[in-house]
């Protein structure tokens, strides 16, 4: 890929990727390969609230943007809601940016990129909604390939590299602490994390209530279930430790560094423990791993190959590619690579 040419070096650099947990994580490697070729530029990344903690005060990044989607997606019809969103595009482009890089590929984030007055302002080939249209440079990726190597073209075409990838947080000690209060500094421990946002990708809870119990039995690890706090209920179902709702982004990141095995729906927090090396267990039904699943760990994954799946498809009258799903296989997949992971800390530490 040729990489575009720049007359000087971008000075203020703007990465507009608001949500999901999961695909902020798969963002990171970028904003590592930005920071590596323009160690001096000043770099924002506009992020919705809900997500914000995951990056806020992260060592790479010079502002957070905080774009508030729910409230000016009232603008239309509030006249308090349309003059904030007046205001938030005026400050945007008061930024001055040389270069936005587009990671979420819509018409907002498109729109807004535009609005910025940058002159250069990349995004990918794969962008909905007509985004395409806002881009001064768009970057041919394929649909087959998984969105980190996706996001890593736009990194190459800035004549950034692709390597190294490096999923790096902002997790602070006193994010660390709060854990070791919450769990205890010492305790071997399994993170179960049964919640996700599609209903079809969530594993029946029965089977992770199985699978915390012969975890127990078989590893000797006490239990902790996380999750957000719409998740508080389903992970008081599962026996164990349920921090569900009573930690921000930074501190399950923290949780997830000490665990020492995770078992996870396709969900953002998977993806956290997948950027995080973890031993871990991550349960597909309707979505493709090749696309959206760990990156660069298709040993964690877990699936039933039927006719049916991948379908992509949020309804579903029957979900047997999970509910067929059962946990005996799951804990042996989870025994497996807890042990192999044992064997190489061994290693390393020898």
């Amino acid at each position: 890929m040729k990489p575009i040419l720049f007359s000087t070096p971008p000075k203020r650099i703007l990465i507009i990727k608001p949500s999901a947990i999961g695909d902020v994580v798969h963002a990171l490697p970028v904003l590592h390969l930005l920071r590596k070729r323009w160690p001096d530029a000043h770099i924002s990344w506009l992020i919705t609230p809900a997500c914000a903690s995951l990056i806020e005060g992260h060592p790479e990044l010079d502002q957070v943007i905080l774009f508030d989607r729910k409230r000016f997606g009232h603008a239309w019809r509030s006249w308090a809601a349309t003059k904030a969103f007046g205001e938030f595009c005026r400050q945007l482009k008061s930024e001055s940016y040389d270069l936005v890089i587009d990671l979420q590929g819509l018409f907002r984030s498109g729109w807004l990129g535009w609005r910025s007055g940058a002159k250069l302002r990349v995004g990918l080939s794969n962008a909905r909604e007509l985004a395409t249209f806002f881009y001064s440079h768009v970057i041919r990726v394929s649909w087959t390939q998984h969105a980190v190597d996706r996001n890593l073209a736009i990194a190459e075409a800035l004549g950034c590299g692709r390597l190294p990838v490096e999923f790096n947080f902002g997790t602070r000690e006193i994010d660390r602490v709060k854990i070791a209060e919450l769990v205890g500094s010492t305790l071997p421990y399994a993170v179960l994390i049964p919640g996700t946002n599609w209903a079809t990708k969530r594993w029946p809870v029965k089977h992770f209530v199985e699978t915390a119990k012969k975890i127990r039995e078989e590893l000797g690890y006490e239990i902790v279930v996380a999750g957000s706090l719409d998740e508080a209920e389903l992970g008081a179902q599962i026996p164990g430790l349920n921090l569900c709702g009573k930690t921000n982004l930074r501190e399950l990141v923290a949780l997830l560094e000490k665990s020492n095995l995770v078992i996870a729906n396709d969900s953002g927090p998977m993806h956290i423990a997948a950027a995080l090396g973890k031993p871990l267990v991550s349960l597909f039904g309707p979505t493709n791993p090749a696309r959206t699943g760990p990156y660069s760990r298709p040993e964690s994954v877990i699936s039933l190959n039927l006719p049916c799946s991948p379908c992509y498809s949020r309804t579903c009258s029957h979900q047997s590619c999970l509910q067929w799903l059962e946990p005996d296989a799951v804990i042996k997949k989870g025994v497996e690579l807890t042990l192999k992971g044992n064997a190489r800390a061994m290693e390393t530490d020898q």
